[in-house]
């Protein structure tokens, strides 16, 4: 049993008549009466019977015709529905962040997504580059921004570099710099107390295999937050601390020293589950934020790839 079968069985019904009903879809006559005999040797029972000026339901097609209008009903709605997705008027995205691109890209993006797109549903997750990992390989996200690690991600996630971006010291703007130097070297904040990130957190590790290839322990003046309560001890006058320059682009109170060369950089790139086909919601998305890297003027210490 066909669904085409079943609309045509619908269409006669309506009209009483094949010929009228082969004119309304389009059929030659013949090929519409091909098709009612094949349905009704399929169900095995006929389901007109002819009368004078037309047809009427047999006992067969009067029990069809309520079923058959349902499961019409059903096909066409399965059909909106999955079309409203490819058109992108219903659905939604998982999306993955490390809070300092949740604070920084991320809203950007989202806004000029939101505006093309506002029937779908965004979900934003923020953690670390780990743990977004993760979450990804347990389908719980489909993108995922995350800080790119030196020796790649695992084989089941497929990654596409967005941008490079340099860490810089971040001081509060009002008092003396850290340095009298437009750049400052990592070993001159050996005697400076630095805020510092919770354990686990991507830039802490950074910054603590720099400053030990530097020469030296960093002291900490407090230490385990997230990226907002770094920046909001740093401006409260607590200490420096070593942050991507992107998040201090809206943040007037603080001023940022770029390092010394070679310099502290890190590669931010978007993945998702290489033998997943990407929903169309997500794939918008993904192409929103590549073509906003592209096209908009990035903060200093920040290039796209």
């Amino acid at each position: 049993m066909q669904l085409q079968q079943l609309r045509y069985f619908l269409a006669v019904e309506r009209t009483r008549h094949f010929t009228q009903a082969a004119d309304i879809l389009g059929v030659s006559q013949p090929t519409l009466s091909k098709q009612i005999h094949t349905l009704e040797a399929t169900l095995g029972a006929p389901l007109f019977e002819r009368i004078r000026g037309g047809v009427t339901l047999t006992a067969a097609g009067q029990t069809l015709l309520p079923l058959a209008q349902r499961m019409i009903a059903d096909a066409d709605a399965a059909q909106e529905a999955v079309s409203d997705i490819v058109g992108l008027r219903r659905g939604e995205v998982r999306l993955g962040a490390t809070p300092s691109l949740c604070s920084s890209l991320v809203p950007e993006v989202l806004r000029t997504y939101r505006s093309a797109h506002p029937d779908i549903q965004l979900y934003v997750n923020e953690g670390g580059s780990q743990d977004l990992i993760e979450n990804l390989q347990a389908h719980a996200l489909d993108l995922a921004l995350i800080v790119q690690p030196d020796e790649g991600v695992d084989d089941s996630l497929e990654t596409i570099p967005v941008l490079r971006e340099s860490l810089v010291v971040a001081s509060v703007a009002d008092r003396p710099p850290p340095t009298p130097h437009a750049q400052i070297a990592l070993s001159e904040l050996e005697h400076t107390p630095l805020v510092m990130f919770r354990a686990g957190y991507d830039i802490r590790g950074v910054t603590l295999d720099a400053c030990e290839k530097a020469g030296f322990t960093p002291k900490f003046a407090v230490e385990g937050g997230e990226m907002d309560a770094v920046l909001a001890f740093v401006e409260a006058g607590l200490g420096v601390a070593l942050v991507p320059s992107m998040v201090l682009a809206n943040r007037p109170l603080l001023r940022a020293t770029p390092l010394a060369p070679p310099g502290m950089r890190r590669t931010i790139a978007l993945a998702h589950r290489r033998r997943s086909v990407l929903p169309h919601a997500a794939s918008a998305l993904r192409a929103t934020l590549l073509q906003h890297v592209a096209t908009q003027k990035l903060p200093l210490g920040v290039r796209p790839l």
